[in-house]
């Protein structure tokens, strides 16, 4: 058995046609990017932000060291190279983002990392006069503490019980000992798992929210790679963003250019988010809420604050840091402040970009190349023998379940169970009966027509019956069936998805990051199964 191996994402039926046409280069997806993916895509995107603004390098490396430090992080080696570089015209990024889910959240979240990390060192190699540092954009604004506040585990749910408001990376960990303390439990002894719990508990316990023991997390995981943390929920960042945050509140420019490509999309496809007219949320201690214009007005919803159109550049020229971008106007801030060429997300991620570019092209700002990040299915061999065992294979795992037991019973059924055969020879009976009919008496056609209904009725119950026999026959080989199904695919979803991190570097430990690191291509665009 091959350790590694790889299948087309069509075969998978995990992605939509948006996503598949885009991998296959359809002629349809042309107008929403600024190109297809390869090596030499990457050359006109270095071109185009081959003018990047100095200034705006300095800001963002100085701003990077303030967040290391905050987080009492020492930059040294290669993350200390890849920061300091990134004052160097010749310096680039690749990029991807993702929320503050608690103790990393699903599987993904470590791919999409792995993905943007193995893309710049594929890039170096093939532009080696060029720098390519890859930025792990951390999404610290979101305020949907529900969605981030639990990971899957074991089949249920381990849940930080709070009630905090506001954006998430400005959290604190209260409360947070208990979580650790019942993941300890569940993943048992070891010394692997003793590793992934300490490198939680140092996160959370020693960092005054979410946002700085995440950035502790991700940089024990991968520090190594030099992979570079940026929280963008920083005044010095936004002050950078002054001009594209006026034109949305005071125009609907940017509101129009997204309305229009997210038709155009729709017409082929389908829309993933819908922008407003105010882009921006206002954000306060506990509070992130939305900015909607009324009249000459500009509320605050759900509080009393308001501005005059006076007040509000005002509001925005002295604290930028209070506003804050949303779905829609998340990308061009990224594009914005890093020099940057390709944004690396899941198929969600993707289908939302394809919405934006005539944003990019009203403000002016260069349109990234977009990767579909690596996505992996995590084999261990205990799985991988009881399917060896059964005479199947991983990959026939993604026809679903319930196809897998029927083109299983089907193999090994010792007739044929959809009783075909019998089908096809009463359609030739009957329609000799028809040709009989029709030449002594065509009112007898209702009554053959009627007998053939009433027999294929018959061989389709007695099918079914023949099936329901042959599975409590097969009822054995069923349960196992089930067990490594929802064990590699639970509830019926992709692992990755789904499973949080810790059990398995519980079971393979930093090995298991290495594996990742070594085998996933984020330029081999299908889907891996990884036998540990």
């Amino acid at each position: 058995m091959k350790e590694v191996e790889c299948i087309p994402y069509r075969e998978t039926g995990y992605f939509n046609d948006l996503i598949l046409d885009y991998l296959d280069q359809k002629d349809s997806i042309k107008k929403f990017i600024s190109d297809f993916p390869d090596l030499q895509a990457f050359k006109a995107r270095m071109e185009a932000k081959q003018d990047f603004s100095p200034q705006f390098r300095n800001t963002l490396v100085a701003s990077l060291k303030e967040q290391y430090e905050e987080c009492s992080i020492e930059i040294n080696g290669l993350l200390k190279d890849n920061i300091e570089s990134l004052s160097l015209t010749n310096t680039f990024t690749v990029t991807t983002g993702h929320q503050l889910n608690i103790l990393s959240g699903p599987l993904y979240f470590i791919y999409k990392i792995v993905s943007t990390i193995n893309l710049a060192k594929k890039l170096k190699a093939e532009y080696p006069d060029q720098n390519f540092v890859p930025i792990y954009w951390m999404a610290s604004e979101d305020h949907d503490f529900e969605e981030i506040s639990f990971i899957n585990l074991f089949g249920g749910k381990l849940r930080w019980h709070n009630n905090l408001k506001g954006a998430v990376g400005e959290m604190p960990p209260f409360g947070f000992g208990k979580v650790i303390d019942e993941l300890e439990e569940h993943l048992g002894p070891g010394l692997q798992a003793a590793e992934i719990v300490q490198i939680f508990r140092d996160a959370y316990h020693e960092h005054p929210n979410l946002s700085q023991a995440t950035r502790y997390l991700v940089n024990k995981l991968f520090a190594e790679q030099g992979l570079v943390v940026v929280d963008a929920n920083r005044k010095d960042l936004k002050q950078l963003m002054l001009p594209h945050f006026k034109k949305d509140l005071f125009s609907n420019e940017i509101h129009e250019a997204v309305s229009s490509q997210s038709d155009e999309l729709e017409q082929a496809y389908f829309t993933q988010v819908f922008p407003r007219e105010i882009n921006l949320f206002y954000l306060q201690p506990g509070s992130r809420e939305r900015i909607e214009r009324k009249g000459d007005k500009w509320l605050v919803l759900n509080t009393e604050i308001q501005f005059t159109a006076a007040e509000l550049e005002a509001e925005l020229e002295a604290y930028p840091e209070r506003f804050s971008p949303n779905v829609v106007l998340r990308p061009l801030y990224q594009e914005v402040i890093l020099p940057n060429l390709a944004y690396i997300g899941g198929g969600g991620e993707l289908a939302y970009w394809f919405q934006l570019k005539s944003m990019f092209e009203a403000e002016k700002v260069p349109f990234p190349l977009l990767i579909l990040r690596n996505s992996v299915l995590l084999c261990p061999a205990k799985w991988s023998n009881r399917l060896e065992d059964l005479g199947l294979k991983v990959t026939d795992l993604f026809q679903g379940l319930e196809s897998l037991k029927s083109s299983y019973l089907k193999e090994r059924f010792p007739e044929d169970a959809e009783l075909s055969r019998f089908d096809e020879k009463l359609e030739h009976m009957f329609k000799e009966l028809e040709e009989i009919a029709q030449l002594t008496d065509q009112s007898m056609l209702g009554a053959v027509n009627a007998q053939r209904q009433k027999q294929l009725n018959g061989i389709a119950n007695l099918r079914k019956k023949l099936i329901r026999a042959e599975k409590r026959r097969s009822k054995e080989a069923m349960e196992k069936l089930d067990r490594i199904y929802y064990a590699l695919f639970p509830k019926a979803s992709l692992q990755e998805r789904h499973d949080n991190l810790s059990p398995y570097y519980s079971d393979y430990g930093r090995d298991l990051i290495t594996k990742l690191l070594t085998e996933l291509d984020p330029l081999d665009f299908r889907f891996t199964l990884i036998h540990l």
